[in-house]
């Protein structure tokens, strides 16, 4: 199955299961054509299906209840209850149980290609090294969250860039076009029930954002609370890309599962509710991409931190984890960053191949 078929086949199945939003799934088409990079986020369902036929040993590893679509723009901050500032995995939306050497070689392979397209200064072996010592470190450790509090200085400061600015964060938020759809009832009443009370009036806008996720139902309310903005994201959500590669009936996500049994400090104005996540946005509330980071950084600590923190998502599945030990001891040499210059090797070989038949690309 090349790219063309596999997307078509995932497109196909995913609109039984969600109202796609038409529009953002030929944007999403776009922005695949692009970049690398891009690509790379946009199509899980196609990393899945060659992981396996690129990687038989290391898709063979002890399975853990994995995030799956781990790379270097799913990190985020929140709030937790007792305001402190939360760094980790932003994304849980393909959460499945597979061998816990995918998410190092996905995360390993998204920092290759962004070294690639010069977001990264790192060498390929810098990122490698980085992300396996501090996922063993973190095993090695029981691990621990990241509380950005009298800990983690470098990071919160690294989190809290320019682009988290309050006013620009919701003059973006303002420019959202307006929902002009009925929206569906589960949703609306969702939105109503995590607002703060008394629920004010409140704007509905279509959000669009993410790649994998692009052409989800994004349902924004924007309303005034005490005097300055707030907002309630509904976002509707499926089970994991696997489901279609397996032909799986599964219908519920694994992302509420892994959220409550990993080492984490959970955002409290997250809701998961059926087919649909409700959250808060808010500039200090959201994902963290490369192009927002400031020029003065610590990669080599960033990518450390990542590593770690996904092994605070693999003890998630504690029974897993001395079958991680004893496999992770046995593998010596580079063998992570083998595996991450064969997928990427193979995203390129994909992209190469969308961009050329794509009807946005570039002559």
């Amino acid at each position: 199955m090349n790219i063309f078929k596999a997307t078509a086949d995932f497109e196909q199945w995913l609109a039984k299961r969600l109202p796609i939003v038409r529009q953002d799934i030929a944007l999403k088409h776009q922005h695949m054509a692009e970049a690398a990079f891009p690509f790379f986020r946009a199509t899980f369902y196609r990393w899945i299906q060659l992981w396996p036929e690129i990687c038989p040993d290391l898709a063979k590893a002890p399975a853990v209840l994995a995030v799956g679509d781990l790379h270097i723009e799913n990190f985020g901050t929140w709030r937790d209850e007792e305001g402190r500032l939360i760094w980790g995995v932003n994304d849980l939306d393909e959460a499945w149980p597979v061998a816990y050497t995918l998410d190092l070689a996905r995360l390993t392979t998204s920092a290759y290609l962004a070294i690639s397209s010069e977001h990264l200064s790192l060498t390929r072996r810098e990122v490698a090294e980085a992300v396996e010592e501090g996922y063993r470190d973190a095993l090695a450790a029981g691990g621990k969250a990241f509380v950005l509090a009298e800990h983690h200085q470098w990071l919160r400061l690294l989190a809290l860039s320019k682009l988290r600015d309050p006013v620009r964060f919701w003059a973006k938020m303002q420019q959202c076009p307006p929902y002009t759809s009925k929206p569906p009832e589960e949703a609306r009443k969702l939105i109503e029930k995590w607002l703060p009370e008394p629920c004010r009036t409140y704007q509905l806008k279509r959000r669009i954002a993410g790649l994998g996720s692009l052409g989800h139902p994004r349902i924004l309310a924007l309303s005034s609370w005490q005097g300055a903005f707030i907002a309630r994201e509904a976002k509707g959500i499926r089970t994991s890309a696997y489901a279609w590669l397996k032909n799986s009936v599964a219908e519920e996500g694994y992302g509420a599962k892994l959220v409550n049994s990993a080492i984490r400090v959970k955002d409290p104005c997250v809701h998961f509710h059926g087919h649909w996540l409700v959250r808060r946005m808010a500039p200090d509330c959201s994902r963290i991409e490369l192009s927002s980071l400031p020029k003065e950084r610590d990669e080599l600590r960033l990518l450390y931190d990542m590593g770690w923190e996904t092994a605070n998502m693999h003890f998630g599945s504690p029974k897993a984890i001395s079958k991680i030990r004893r496999d992770l001891a046995s593998r010596r040499g580079r063998w992570l960053h083998k595996a991450a210059k064969v997928m990427y090797k193979a995203t390129l070989a994909d992209w190469q191949k969308w961009r050329r038949g794509s009807k946005y690309h570039a002559k």
